[in-house]
């Protein structure tokens, strides 16, 4: 597959100032297109509240933000994978091979499965589970390397 796939951790740092924000974007901008998941739209509408409410941006970068990502999807920056019924059974599939130990959250599940079903070989975040997780799955967990100060 051309282009690179981005759990919504990773499409949140294209939008919110974050230590890791600008490597991100460095990564963002040098692919050929960015893939996410159509999940994304609620859950990063859900982590920018969350962060209003947090006080760790203002109404102001809240709704700038928004309204850049949905102005992105409109303008194909960000090419949405559909969550079908055939992804969330197959959520359920992979789900049984899991060993008993691994934490895996049902978003990170429905990344892994839209990754694997568009044809990526890797996934890019920075969640820590995702990352434990997708090994399981045979996707290769990628992460931007961010200078120590």
């Amino acid at each position: 597959m051309s282009g690179l796939y981005f759990d919504t951790a990773y499409v949140g740092k294209c939008y919110v100032q974050e230590l890791d924000a600008p490597a991100v974007r460095e990564t963002a901008r040098s692919a050929q297109q960015l893939y996410t998941s159509s999940l994304t739209i609620a859950e990063l509408s859900c982590a920018l509240h969350r962060n209003l409410r947090d006080g760790t941006i203002t109404p102001t970068a809240e709704r700038i933000a928004r309204d850049q990502f949905l102005e992105d999807i409109r303008n194909e920056i960000w090419t949405l994978l559909p969550v079908t019924e055939r992804v969330l059974r197959k959520v359920e599939s992979l789900t049984r091979t899991l060993p008993k130990t691994m934490f895996l959250r049902a978003g990170d599940a429905i990344h892994i499965v839209s990754a694997m079903d568009a044809g990526f070989d890797e996934i890019w975040t920075n969640d820590r589970h995702l990352l434990a997780a997708a090994a399981h799955f045979r996707l290769k967990g990628r992460s931007v390397r961010v200078p120590a100060k």
